[in-house]
């Protein structure tokens, strides 16, 4: 037969000549499994230093995999590891005559004297365990990429998410035993004991915090109004809360406005220059220098803005993942849902369907970053044209009822004054003016409420509320205390706050006379 004709006198390119003679077997280093496992056994060090780095899957034999496996057991339940109670495990699960019996582990253990370097062996190990993930997931593309029928954006998403997973050291594991799960409950149970303050990420205001206890990791966040009702503002003002006091990463992404202009509403709000003179530049010399101080506390905050109009999904998610990757982001802000598209090059489908898909993407990046993402959506006008109260409802979210679903807290953003009315429908008939209210629809993880906030217009930013922002009662506090009125909140002196050649005549009504 032809299979069976000598290789002689038959032509033979170079390639097959240089596979033949290397051959073509996978990256591994099987003699540092076996001297990484033996220190193990006798050596408790050794199990202390490499238990967190490696998981059964990096080993290149599976008689190596069955002996980690053992040994992470004994571990986990706080028992000795060494060659007698390895055996004892190995028997228990019924595997130890897969690894070659005792004289196989008695073998392992001869080979090393100690754990000296076993953290670089460990590592050594995982190297090539990604090495061969690598070229596992390359055949994976390059067999896909071959398949005419592939949706070419797909193909690509799933390709960085399976190398992003290669990145983060540890593959995805398709389930998890209700043990394992138990045991991380627990385990972050008591770190949000330990811990102080919030179990999420704090927003900077108060009760909306103590309802959430901050936003929580994986949550999918819906904040939905109509227009001019200050979702950027919102959002802004809880990325700059969230950056500037906490410290932590934020990640905002703008389909609407520009990078300049977003920034531009920040350092209004942080130096209390009103928005239109900072687009006029018309500023008296003691507010460039009131602009010069303020503005470095956010100039050191870790905020991330992307203004990539018409942004997809694909590319969200790509960046998404860059950030997470290079500088560790908590969040995800996205401004807004319905100016993203689903991208790939599928057709057919209507709006509503494309939104669903979005989506149900974004709680799922959610999911695999392990962050909260907040998604600002719009609302249907039937609100406008609704009799009575004005405040929005869960069957007001436009487009797509699929938001409602995959969300895990629906909010919406209510200002009474937007509508010409003056006070809030409560017992007590308070003024409306320069307040606004969060309203906690769904939350599926706990209460609901309607949580008042106040809203500063000129600056574009929402605070807490708090007595001293009544109108009457401000004024009242001003006139008891007209020399300074902001002892009463322990602030600065007029002088302090604006320079000597403030006008004396101070009108907080007035736009271009802000406190900061």
């Amino acid at each position: 037969m032809e299979n069976t004709k000598p290789l002689i006198g038959r032509k033979i390119d170079k390639s097959t000549i240089i596979n033949l003679e290397r051959g073509k077997i996978p990256p591994q280093a099987v003699d540092l499994e076996e001297v990484v496992l033996g220190a193990m056994m006798i050596d408790k060090k050794g199990v202390d230093e490499v238990i967190d780095i490696l998981h059964p899957e990096v080993f290149y034999k599976d008689a190596h995999k069955f002996i980690y496996e053992a040994i992470f057991v004994l571990f986990e339940e706080s028992q000795p590891v060494d060659l007698l109670t390895v055996s004892a495990q190995l028997k228990k699960a019924g595997k130890l005559e897969a690894v070659g019996g005792d004289f196989y582990l008695i073998k392992l253990t001869q080979k090393v004297a100690s754990s000296a370097h076993i953290e670089f062996h460990a590592r050594i190990i995982l190297q090539k365990f990604i090495q061969r993930s690598l070229i596992k997931i390359s055949n994976e593309i390059i067999e896909e990429a071959y398949d005419e029928s592939t949706d070419v954006f797909e193909l690509l998403d799933a390709a960085e998410s399976k190398l992003y997973d290669v990145t983060q050291g540890n593959l995805k594991r398709s389930s998890e035993t209700a043990l394992d799960l138990v045991i991380q409950a627990k385990k972050k149970i008591e770190e949000i004991a330990n811990k102080e303050g919030m179990s999420g990420i704090a927003t900077g205001f108060d009760k909306l915090d103590r309802l959430t206890s901050g936003w929580q990791p994986s949550d999918l966040i819906i904040i939905a109004a109509r227009p001019g009702m200050g979702k950027t503002a919102l959002t802004l003002s809880m990325a700059r809360n969230i950056a500037v006091d906490t410290g932590e990463a934020v990640a905002f992404f703008s389909c609407e406005m520009s990078s300049v202009q977003l920034i531009t509403r920040l350092i209004s709000s942080e130096t209390g220059l009103s928005s239109e003179k900072l687009r006029t530049g018309k500023l008296e010399k003691h507010e460039w220098e009131q602009l010069n101080v303020k503005v470095k506390a956010l100039e050191k905050a870790p905020l991330f803005i992307d203004d990539t109009p018409s942004l997809s999904i694909f590319d969200l998610r790509a960046k998404a993942r860059r950030l997470k990757s290079q500088h560790d982001i908590k969040i995800i802000i996205i401004d807004y849902l319905q100016l993203m598209t689903a991208g790939g090059t599928q057709k057919g489908g209507n709006r509503e369907q494309e939104i669903s898909t979005i989506s149900r993407n974004l709680k799922a990046l959610a999911k695999e970053l392990n962050v909260p993402v907040i998604a600002l959506s719009q609302l249907s006008r039937a609100v406008e044209t609704r009799g009575g109260s004005k405040r929005p409802l869960l069957s007001d979210l436009r487009e797509s009822g699929a938001i409602e679903q995959d969300a895990d807290i629906v909010s919406f953003i209510y200002r009474p004054e937007y509508y010409k009315i003056e006070e809030w429908d409560d017992e007590e008939r308070t003024p409306t003016q320069g307040q606004g209210e969060l309203i906690v629809a769904k939350h599926r993880n706990g209460g609901l409420d309607n949580i008042r906030l106040k809203f500063i217009g000129q600056l574009g930013k929402f605070d807490n509320l708090d007595d001293f922002d009544s109108p009457f009662e401000f004024q009242s506090k001003m006139n008891a205390n007209e020399e300074n009125p902001f002892i009463t909140k322990g602030l600065p002196s007029a002088d302090d706050a604006f320079g000597s050649s403030m006008n004396d005549s101070f009108n907080p009504e007035d736009d271009n006379d802000v406190p900061f």
